[in-house]
Formats: C-alpha cells, sequence, structure tokens
C-alpha cells in the first residue's frame, strides 16, 4: 500500500496509507475539512528542489542576520525558483491567507485570516457574551 501527503486548507500536513490509488483524499485530522493530494518530497526528489515555502522562509529581521544583503539575495533567487515550481505545481503553495494572530497561544499555529475564532477568544460564536 502507498502512502500518500496530503494537505488541508487550514495548513495540515499529513500523510496517510491508502489501500487502492483511486480512493477519496481521506479528512484532515485536525478540522475534518477537505485535503489534496500533494507531490510527497521523495517523488519531487530527483526532478527540482522545491526550495523554502513562504512558511520556512524567515519570518524576521533577526531571521535575515540583521538584512545581511548577501543572505537576502540568496534568498530572493531562492524565492523566485520557488514561485515558478508554485505556477506549475499550485498544489505546493500552501496557505497565502494573511496571519492575524502569530503570538500567545498562535505561536505553534499562527491563527490566519478565515480561521474560525479570534485572538482572546477561545471558542466560536453562536450566542452572545451578555454585553447587550
Amino acid at each position: 500500500m502507498p502512502i500518500y501527503e496530503y494537505r488541508c486548507e487550514c495548513g495540515v500536513r499529513f500523510e496517510q496509507l491508502v489501500q487502492r490509488t483511486d480512493a477519496a483524499a481521506p479528512g484532515c485530522p485536525r478540522c475534518g475539512g477537505d485535503t489534496a493530494k500533494i507531490p510527497s518530497s521523495f517523488a519531487l526528489g530527483g526532478r527540482a528542489d522545491a526550495g523554502l515555502s513562504r512558511e520556512q522562509m524567515p519570518q524576521t529581521w533577526k531571521g535575515t542576520y540583521g538584512g545581511d544583503r548577501e543572505y537576502v539575495s540568496g534568498l530572493r533567487r531562492q524565492w523566485d525558483k520557488r514561485e515558478k515550481l508554485e505556477a506549475h505545481h499550485p498544489e505546493l503553495a500552501g496557505d497565502s491567507r494573511p496571519i492575524v494572530a502569530h503570538e500567545g497561544r498562535y505561536e505553534g499555529n499562527p491563527l490566519r485570516a478565515g480561521d474560525p475564532g479570534a485572538p482572546g477568544h477561545g471558542h466560536g460564536h453562536g450566542h452572545g457574551h451578555g454585553n447587550d
């Protein structure tokens, strides 16, 4: 039985052992949403270097070694290659929704625009809070 990699809109990536190649994609283990099969890193190994994804690129000034010109230029070249690869393989693009919260409880799993819940609010709605 082959192992396939899947990705959900919520950003989760996971592997699943599949009995049949024509089997429907499994639901997301985190949110239960629809998932899409993505090329595994093994499958891409001999054909292309996928490079760093948006999530793997440095997100802070410190991560760019204080804006080191040579390092940033190398990142830019690497990102240009990644964009071309994503244009041909959109399944590699990942979640491009803006991050609205990334600190505190969202440090390990940033809250993105459109995600349920809001910073400082630990549950969905459907009820009031007595502030009316």
